[in-house]
Order: C-alpha cells, then structure tokens, then sequence
C-alpha cells in the first residue's frame, strides 16, 4: 500500500479568523491558496499515476485540500477521518489504513500530528517529526501489513516543487 500523506493548503489567518466568532475547525483556505493547491496536485499527477481514496481531517481547510486533490486525480472519493484532526491518535490511523483494500490512499490533515506520524510509520521516534509545509506531501510505502515503522519513505515533496512539477512538459 502506498499511503500520501499532504498537509492542507495555505488557511485563512488563524487570528484574523478568530475575530470573526467561529471556531478553527471552520477555517477555509485562502483564495491563492486554493490556487496553489490546484497546481500542486497537477504536479502530484506527474508522479503519482492514480490514487483510490482520500481520507481528511473534518476541518474545512482539510476537506477543502482533499476536495482539490480529488479533483486532481478525476474525482476520487472522499471520507472524513476524525483520527486526522489536530490531536489525533496515530494508532487510529493505522487501523483505518489497515482496513483498507486500497493501493494509494492519500491522507490529508494537520501538523505536528502529520510529521509524526510520518515519523512513526518509517520508524522514527514519536517525539520526532518529518515537517511538512502546507501543500507540501510525502509518500510512504508499504511493503506488507501497515504498522508502525514498516513503511518507507519514498518521496518528500515542498508545495513549491511539486508546483514546478505541473510546469514539465
């Protein structure tokens, strides 16, 4: 199984937000970065052939980023994972991968708690973390049963290259 993980597009600001009386979960992304996003899943086309499911946190930042890259790879279906919300147990996440019958599940959600899951899943020690930029993805591999440090890191990708990726011709 191959698992993509990417951290949801530029937000709208946390504390200008904040002012306007609603809660972070219902944040949005921004008009660029929504922009952005586009581009950056064209350019997660050119190297990920196909993906079968997208799994997001239920923030709308995060549902807004999974609706893009959906949209990027011909409208694949989308869950709600509650395990993805900020705070989420990681353990919770390898459960839900490891119910699936899928080959690319991407996941889209939040940091910290995305680089160290990151980290767990490679083998790395729950106080560390793979940082991820907003947009910006990673792909892990899975050779066997998906479980903590059994995957292996295949691609590290900023949201700026994978951008520049959806210029190659």
């Amino acid at each position: 199984m191959n698992v993509l993980i990417i951290r949801h597009a530029v937000a709208e600001d946390r504390e200008d937000f904040k002012k306007s009386g609603m809660t972070d979960d219902l944040r949005p992304l921004t008009v660029e970065g929504r922009k952005k996003m586009r581009r950056a899943a064209e350019g997660l086309r050119r190297v990920i052939e196909t993906i079968d499911l997208v799994a997001a946190s239920p923030f709308v930042r995060a549902i807004e980023t999974a609706h893009v890259v959906a949209k990027a790879f011909d409208k694949v279906p989308i869950v709600e994972l509650k395990a993805l919300k900020p705070g989420g147990k990681p353990e919770q996440i390898f459960k839900f991968l490891a119910q699936q019958a899928k080959q690319t599940i991407v996941l889209v959600g939040h940091e910290p708690d995305l680089g160290r899951f990151v980290c767990l899943s490679i083998g790395c020690k729950i106080a560390d973390r793979v940082p991820l930029k907003k947009g910006g993805a990673c792909l892990i591999s899975f050779g066997g049963p998906v479980a903590s440090g059994a995957g292996a890191l295949r691609l590290l990708l900023s949201p700026g290259v994978m951008r520049k990726l959806a210029r190659k011709v």
